[in-house]
């Protein structure tokens, strides 16, 4: 039976194994690493997928991280052409502002721009317009605290943005799957006269150019907790001990003592060792080969299928790396 690789945490610092030399210091076995490899999927909503990557180095963890944040492609506003602007907006400002508004469109369907100077085509670039003007309801209304009834289009959002398709686009993608994913995103506010005439244009790109084109709200992953108590703990101090954890990670059973109910989302605070009466109940740990993900998907693609992309990109890499050995 072999021993979970631990890294100890200490009062004021980290000590790992005597005889644990790291897993960067191990040799290559291909066939090792796959019997270790283990993709354990724990959680999973909508657009947020929460699983364990098992019995791989924190450098390979990494890249898988890098890689969903950075170069994993999506869709997002590059070029905006303001014909007119009279809000209180600068034309950057506002340029960067509906740059960030994530689109819907899946990035698989659209090819990278060849040349920034090459008009736009149905291939690699969705088009879509702005057009809008602030004006009075009714002027002669005396009402002066909400101006929702005073005026029209006093809060210009991102659902008001329109799709201009570009060639046959019509007759493969539809409005809603390829629009704003979010039609409540606030892009400014107006007064009469104000006014707006803009026309976007989306390509694909990758989060490493610019964070717009990055498909997820956040990447992370944290080592496994792993918590051990030396000693029984009962009564006050047991009750002392459970506070200081995250909720569920101690609890106190019928008999009044303490027990590791889950130390999975423990947030290793070292609490405990603030009271020296517990400093010694408890050892403290992560597992250094098992790393939790959470992967927030901002809607173009699913959390999953970042994961399996990012995975293609990886593959892609390796085989570039392989053929510039064989060609040396």
């Amino acid at each position: 039976m072999t021993t979970k690789p631990l890294l100890y945490l200490e009062e004021y610092k980290l000590k790992q194994d005597a005889n644990d030399y790291g897993l960067a210091d191990e040799l290559w076995d291909f066939e090792s690493f796959k019997r270790k490899l283990q993709i354990v999927v724990v959680r999973y909503d909508e657009n947020e997928l929460e699983f364990d990557m098992i019995g791989v180095s924190c450098a390979i963890a990494n890249v898988f991280r890098r890689l969903m944040l950075s170069e994993v492609p999506s869709m997002a506003i590059e070029k905006v052409h303001i014909y007119n602007n009279t809000s209180i907006i600068q034309d950057e400002v506002l340029a960067h502002r509906l740059g960030l508004i994530p689109l819907r469109a899946d990035p698989r369907m659209f090819e990278y721009k060849a040349n920034e100077t090459d008009p736009p085509s149905a291939l690699d670039t969705l088009e879509f317009e702005l057009k809008v003007k602030c004006t009075r309801k009714n002027k002669d209304s005396t009402e002066v605290t909400n101006n929702e009834n005073m005026y029209k289009n006093h809060s210009i959002y991102s659902g008001q943005i329109k799709w201009v398709p570009i060639g046959n686009q019509a007759t493969i993608y539809t409005e809603a799957a390829v629009g704003p994913i979010d039609d409540d995103i606030l892009i400014s506010k107006m007064r009469p006269g104000h006014e707006f005439d803009i026309k976007l244009f989306a390509v694909k790109g990758v989060g490493k150019d610019h964070a717009k084109f990055s498909p997820v709200a956040t990447v992370s992953y944290r080592l496994l907790p792993d918590i051990k108590l030396n000693r029984p703990v009962a009564g006050n101090d047991a009750r002392l001990l459970q506070k200081c954890f995250s909720p569920g990670v101690i609890e106190i059973a019928k008999d009044d003592e303490a027990y590791v109910k889950d130390a999975r989302y423990d947030s290793c605070s070292r609490n405990v060792y603030r009271y020296p009466q517990l400093a010694d109940a408890v050892t403290i740990a992560r597992v250094r080969n098992h790393f939790i993900f959470t992967v927030e998907s901002l809607g173009a693609l699913k959390p999953e299928v970042i994961f399996v992309e990012a995975a293609k990109v990886l593959k892609k890499k390796c085989r570039m790396f392989l053929d510039e050995i064989k060609g040396n």
